[in-house]
């Protein structure tokens, strides 16, 4: 899909339709309004008929009937004025956009990125070219008869100044590349366990690599076991697919911090041992949400050219009961010497990411940040809405939510109070896998926390976040490809970026 940047305005944009934005309690403003007197007063006289509601990602299409160049326009509503957000813009231009595209649209100019003046004007571009990227993506991956097409010819953003331009081509760049990387990563999750093995995520690893610059390792059984990283190995033995440990690396500067993003790389989980239930077992093949989301961002941040130096880290693995497979009650030793018991083998992401950390960590890494479906009890505290964020650095802490703002990915933090240590405390071991039910989000992190020492260090569960039971009027139902955008945005902090 084409970005461009224009200074014409709405009613000259001669494309297959214009999008215009309206707030549910104030009818046609600014740019709508002129718009509607161009109509001749159709957008009003459809909110007098409560036709449009301005509700948000309320799409109403409309036909011009020659009175503009564009022969339609979309009216999307942003909801009322004092909640309107980037959050609330990026669902409302894909909502907008999806509709348009549904009904052949292929070129289409918007004005969304103009309705919220008392925000940054670069940041509302940004919001509504990624918002239109996860709009337009269908998750059709496995279907032989595909509905076609996925993505617009062009999107065109308009009413951009004279003197503007060459910088809204610059944040259409980066908007592009975000947006582009968030529909990769759901690419990757809706994919089945039996087309995305761990050999098959690191083969998935190598040719990113070899299309952005990136260097890549692939670690096999036997330098796992070299390397110390026998709870990854515990974690895959019940599988006949081995573990792998995939090291990518954005060497965009050599002398400042290494940022490492971890991404828990589970290609299916059934739990093992401690089977789970069988009702939403197939939905474990999105157990890898977290190894997408930073594979995803590293080859945005590569291909951007990002002046960080990033590591990314993704332990590969399947869970699955066998002959083979560890038991409950196991004791394993992961990377750095700590033992731990094995209290539940469906308490497995930790285990492998307890063995990522370490090896971040050993490969010089000055921060960390984790992403996992680690625990169903950061559904319970925070449903669907919002991710999980815990830490040891508040300032790193801060950053990952700043960026989650800024990528319109709504995060929560939660306390890592020393009281919650006593719950992981093993008589065998020198810690348990598992703290039981209650704060069992919280003990999750904790856990983690053991294996990271004094690095700045923060964890996001994406266990709520990552899959979408039901089409939304922005997005198709299926992954989400959560975080990715939070962790392209954190990069370009991380590089000196606003």
């Amino acid at each position: 899909m084409e970005i461009t940047a224009s200074p014409r305005s709405v009613w000259e944009y001669d494309g297959d339709a214009v999008v215009v934005s309206i707030m549910e309690e104030l009818g046609p403003e600014g740019v709508t309004a002129e718009m509607d007197s161009r109509l001749e007063g159709v957008i009003q006289q459809a909110v007098d008929i409560r036709e449009i509601h301005g509700k948000p990602s309320e799409v109403t299409v409309l036909h011009t009937c020659g009175r503009i160049a564009a022969p339609r326009v979309a009216v999307v509503g942003f909801g009322k004025a004092a909640q309107a957000d980037l959050y609330v813009l990026r669902r409302a231009v894909g909502a907008a956009i999806r509709a348009l595209r549904d009904r052949g649209c292929r070129r289409v100019g918007i004005t969304c990125h103009q309705a919220l003046p008392a925000l940054r004007a670069e940041h509302c571009a940004r919001a509504a070219i990624e918002g239109a990227y996860v709009g337009l993506y269908r998750g059709e991956e496995c279907k032989t008869e595909r509905t076609v097409p996925e993505e617009l010819d062009q999107l065109c953003l308009l009413h951009v100044g004279q003197e503007h331009l060459e910088a809204a081509a610059a944040v259409a760049r980066t908007a592009k590349a975000a947006g582009e990387a968030t529909n990769y990563a759901r690419r990757l999750v809706n994919l089945p366990a039996n087309r995305l093995t761990p050999t098959r995520l690191a083969e998935e690893a190598q040719a990113l690599a070899g299309r952005t610059g990136m260097e890549v390792q692939v670690l096999e059984p036997a330098q796992l076991r070299e390397a110390g990283l026998n709870a990854l190995l515990a974690v895959a033995a019940g599988s006949d697919e081995p573990a792998r440990l995939i090291v990518l690396q954005h060497r965009g500067r050599r002398n400042g911090p290494r940022i490492s993003f971890v991404g828990k790389g589970m290609t299916f989980d059934s739990g093992g041992i401690s089977i789970k239930p069988s009702d939403e077992m197939h939905l474990m093949k999105s157990d890898m949400a977290g190894a997408a989301a930073v594979l995803a961002a590293m080859g945005a941040a590569a291909e951007l050219k990002l002046q960080v130096d990033l590591l990314g880290i993704i332990p590969a693995a399947e869970n699955l009961p066998s002959g083979h497979a560890c038991r409950p009650g196991d004791v394993v030793t992961a990377h750095g010497g700590k033992s731990i018991e094995i209290i539940s083998t469906d308490a497995e992401g930790r285990l492998m990411l307890a063995d990522a950390l370490g090896y971040a960590r050993q490969l010089g890494a000055t921060h960390l940040v984790d992403v996992a479906t680690l625990t169903g009890a950061c559904i319970i505290a925070l449903g669907h809405v919002a991710s999980g964020v815990m830490g040891n650095d508040n300032d790193l802490v801060q950053a990952v939510l700043d960026a989650g703002e800024r990528a319109g990915e709504r995060m929560w933090p939660l306390p890592l109070f020393p009281e919650y240590r006593k719950q992981l405390d093993s008589d065998v071991a020198d810690l348990k896998n598992v703290g039981g039910r209650p704060a069992a989000a919280i003990t999750g992190g904790w856990f983690l926390r053991e294996f990271v020492g004094e690095t700045s260090w923060v964890h996001i569960d994406i266990a709520g976040t990552s899959w979408n039971k039901d089409d939304e009027p922005h997005q198709v139902k299926g992954a989400t490809g959560a975080v990715t955008r939070t962790l392209i945005a954190l990069a370009e902090r991380m590089a000196g970026g606003t």
